[in-house]
């Protein structure tokens, strides 16, 4: 009998304790005080000092190199000699030219004196008009000749000066792409070549940045070591996005830069963009969340300790922190950090850091 009581006393409080419910875990959340603050929208950016303009040289004619006097780095003054094409076709055909002149000269010359001659028989009645007409008619033939030989004759020459490679302008070679023996075809680059005056920091800026550029606004740039800073203007803006990095590219036109080494690396200051606002609302990227198609927080009621959903409207991107339009005041405490883990009316505890104890000197 005792063992049967002890049984059903047993049985009862196994059936009382699964009746208990179990209490909601009260979690612990970061806090943040919402305050208004200026929106300035700046930036600083690593860019590269090129020249304004660099381009590939190369020969007008075809050949093979036999020489290359110009190298990477070396600075060239306007006429100088960069490489050489062997000549000789070229000045084969150019002497073959000059036959041609000489010949189509003499078939004129002696249609002239044709055509004088037949002239005087004319005076005379010698011979009828129709007569000189024709000889007219061949001194223009071989004047026509003659003209087309010249302007051959002229090419080809031309042709074999086209096989030096000379700098147009002073400047410096930038690099090589063309080495002595080597059978280029015109218009194949053998050389870059950068040329002296204006130069141009270039550097690129991400998608949300480029819109608020405008062509002739006003930066700063500066060397990596700080002792010497440059004014410039924004030259040019990129059509399109490079298709991997995503970026655009933006040459900002350097004021007294000649000095400037090219290659150098330059910290662009672009401070004060267009989208800057003063008294502006910014919360952290974390403490937002998606609710359909809306944005919201969680704002903290100190009094019940407890928080509700406050939907918000999205201005604009401000690195790691957005704009709030509208839907906050300042003043108001949202949670900013564990959104995803709340619901509304939900009891929560303002997180507190422990205070590090210093440890104790000996």
């Amino acid at each position: 009998m005792l063992s049967m009581g002890v049984l059903s006393v047993l049985l009862a409080l196994g059936a009382c304790s699964g009746k208990k419910e179990t209490a909601e875990p009260i979690r612990s959340v970061k806090l943040i005080t919402v305050g208004a603050s200026d929106l300035n929208v700046q930036g600083e950016y690593a860019a590269e000092v090129k020249a304004r303009v660099e381009s590939r040289l190369a020969f007008r004619v075809g050949g093979k190199i036999l020489v290359r006097q110009a190298e990477a780095g070396q600075r060239v003054q306007a006429g100088q000699v960069l490489a050489e094409v062997d000549v000789q076709d070229y000045a084969l055909a150019a002497q073959a030219a000059q036959a041609q002149v000489i010949g189509a000269r003499s078939q004129r010359d002696l249609a002239a004196a044709d055509y004088k001659r037949y002239e005087a028989l004319l005076a005379q009645n010698f011979i009828s008009a129709a007569e000189l007409e024709r000889r007219s008619a061949t001194l223009k033939a071989a004047q026509a000749s003659l003209d087309q030989a010249l302007a051959q004759a002229q090419s080809q020459s031309n042709q074999a000066g086209y096989a030096k490679l000379m700098a147009a302008t002073s400047g410096v070679i930038t690099g090589v792409e063309a080495e002595p023996g080597q059978v280029v075809s015109a218009g194949q680059p053998v050389v870059r070549f950068a040329q002296d005056g204006p130069r141009d920091a270039v550097f690129a800026v991400p998608e949300h940045v480029v819109g608020r550029l405008k062509l002739g606004q006003k930066m700063t740039a500066s060397l990596s070591s700080g002792n010497q800073t440059v004014q410039g203007q924004v030259r040019e803006i990129g059509a399109s996005a490079d298709p991997v990095t995503r970026t655009f590219t933006v040459k900002l036109g350097l004021e007294k830069s000649e000095a400037l080494p090219l290659g150098i690396t330059l910290n662009v200051h672009a401070p004060h963009l267009a989208g800057s606002q003063p008294n502006v609302i910014k919360v952290p990227t974390s403490a937002l969340r998606q609710e359909g198609q809306q944005s919201a927080v969680w704002v903290f009621d100190a009094a019940s300790s407890t928080v509700t959903s406050q939907m918000v409207q999205v201005a604009t991107a401000d690195g790691n922190e957005v704009v709030i339009a509208s839907g906050l005041k300042p003043g108001q405490q949202i949670v900013s950090a564990g959104v995803h883990v709340l619901s509304p009316g939900q009891k929560v505890t303002v997180y507190k850091p422990e205070a590090t104890t210093p440890p104790v000197s000996k």
